[in-house]
């Protein structure tokens, strides 16, 4: 084709304008190609027409390949659109999937006539390499292409993963490539202008559960301090940024190599929101929580996950029950809002693990009010999602439905666009539930949303919130949970924010 690789890159949509942060992995991506090569970026949460804008990229330029960013749940369906649209416009040209959809399920992905490659885990290495050999004839061979799926004479050849590293390229991410990046920050209850950042990568440990643990297989690395400073600086400096959103799989990792990134955050001084694991926040030292103090942590998204201590080990959270107690305290006496997030209605004792966790939420609640609360259906990966260094290790009960049979994964992308796979990828519903049991949840998470109301939710107004509150009280109080008639009907016109659906 000559000249040097091209790239367009793909962020379908997932979310409304009003919600959209930076595409990340994408600006991770284009960062890369760029060094050999060509990159443009498309997304779809603010290109609201992402057909249109395709079609008009690849008509008004030269591709070598398209990368389409993928995840589970609600970005399948428009995914599918895209790549269907440029496989029938533009047979010829080479259509890549990656992301946590084609890593988690590759196969599957490749099932379709319009995924001609999908790579698994990180592509920073892989897809300059993959667009490079597709680009110029002499070009390393695809087979010696590490982390890549592909199909060849009629059957999916999955090359060896290769190596988890956090590449810093010794510049500022390419937001330019988005038009006014400014577009992007939003007004959260962290600030006017919040940024999303990612800065590490990763999370060493290894819950079963995970799609992390599924891509990067128990692998994590931290940014330098000065490369944090860099970046989060021209967020501040240059586009405005008052506050940060870290989109980092787990921030606090080992002390020793937090205090040089948290002294960068207590210099700048931004109001911030990350993930982050009870224990790890137990262990920091008080000169330590004296940084986050200073640094305006304002909350921390922790996977309390379960109240028992037997679910925890079989999922391999590392984490126990009373940790989950004593971070809401810790966290209540260092001005952090802890935001817990809760997996029930798991596949074995399914009701009274759920019960439980209902009970062990309201003591939370008791020790630290502000505390606030995500409830998930437990939603486990299927075995052959899992990272191949934990497939068939840890043998776990078969996932069956209220029939008994065994729950069937679906073997097409399309598959996936079912409003039941769709909510399961979202940890929304699971096969084996009732109705009864999926009221009783709605019902509860109802009750405890109306009685706390999100901090995050900056639209709903204060006396509306009050009065929720007030409503949903005595049942809060008595334990009064199911079919909340008047709360639901009060929340029509309110529409309290839910953070488990729209984020910050």
């Amino acid at each position: 084709m000559g000249g040097s690789p091209r790239t367009l890159l793909i962020n379908p949509t997932i979310t409304s304008r009003s919600s959209a942060r930076f595409p990340l992995a994408l600006l991770n991506l284009a960062a890369a190609l760029d060094r050999n090569g060509h990159s443009q970026i498309i997304d779809g949460n603010v290109d609201r027409d992402l057909i249109g804008a395709t079609l008009a990229a690849i008509e008004s330029d030269r591709f070598d390949a398209i990368g389409v960013s993928v995840m589970g749940g609600p970005q399948i369906a428009p995914s599918i659109e895209v790549s269907r649209v440029i496989r029938e416009r533009y047979p010829q040209l080479p259509i890549i999937w990656g992301g946590y959809f084609p890593t988690l399920y590759t196969d599957t992905a490749l099932s379709a006539p319009y995924v001609d490659y999908a790579i698994r885990g990180q592509a920073e290495e892989s897809l300059p390499e993959l667009v490079a050999a597709l680009a110029r004839p002499g070009a390393p061979a695809i087979a010696n292409i590490g982390s890549l799926s592909w199909k060849h004479d009629g059957s999916v050849v999955h090359n060896p993963n290769r190596r988890f590293s956090l590449g810093d390229s010794g510049i500022v991410l390419p937001y330019e490539k988005l038009g006014d990046p400014r577009r992007y920050l939003a007004r959260t209850f962290l600030g006017e202008r919040t940024a999303a950042h990612q800065a590490a990568i990763g999370c060493r440990f290894r819950c079963t559960f995970c799609g992390v643990n599924a891509m990067f297989g128990g692998m994590t690395a931290l940014p330098t301090a000065k490369r944090l400073e860099r970046d989060l600086s021209y967020l501040k400096y240059e586009l405005g940024a008052d506050s940060i959103q870290f989109f980092d799989h787990n921030f606090f990792d080992r002390e020793v190599d937090m205090i040089p990134l948290l002294e960068v955050m207590a210099k700048l001084e931004m109001p911030w929101w990350c993930y982050a694991r009870s224990d790890a926040l137990l262990n920091l030292s008080e000169s330590t929580w004296e940084l986050v103090r200073k640094s305006r942590l304002r909350m921390a998204y922790v996977g309390a996950e379960s109240p028992s201590g037997a679910m925890l080990k079989e999922i391999r959270k590392g984490t126990r029950p009373d940790q989950t107690l004593q971070v809401a305290e810790l966290c209540r006496k260092n001005g952090v809002i802890p935001e817990l997030s809760f997996m029930v209605a798991p596949p074995q004792n399914t009701l009274e693990e759920t019960e439980h966790t209902f009970e062990f939420i309201r003591e939370l609640k008791r020790i630290n009010p502000a505390s606030e609360i995500i409830v998930y259906i437990y939603t486990p990966l299927p075995e052959s999602s899992k990272h191949e260094k934990d497939r068939g290790k840890h043998a776990s009960m078969p996932l069956l439905d209220l029939h008994g049979e065994p729950v069937v994964f679906p073997s097409s992308p399309e598959e996936w666009t079912e409003r039941r796979w769709v909510d399961y990828a979202c940890h929304a519903d699971a096969p084996w539930l009732t109705d009864e049991l999926r009221r009783h949840i709605q019902d509860f998470v109802t009750v405890l949303r109306c009685r706390f109301p999100t901090v995050q939710d900056l639209r709903s107004p204060s006396w509306a919130k009050r009065g929720l509150s007030a409503m949903a009280s005595w049942r809060y109080r008595r334990r009064q949970y199911d079919r909340p008639w008047e709360l639901n009907l009060a929340n029509r016109l309110v529409r309290l924010r839910m953070p488990q659906v729209s984020g910050l």
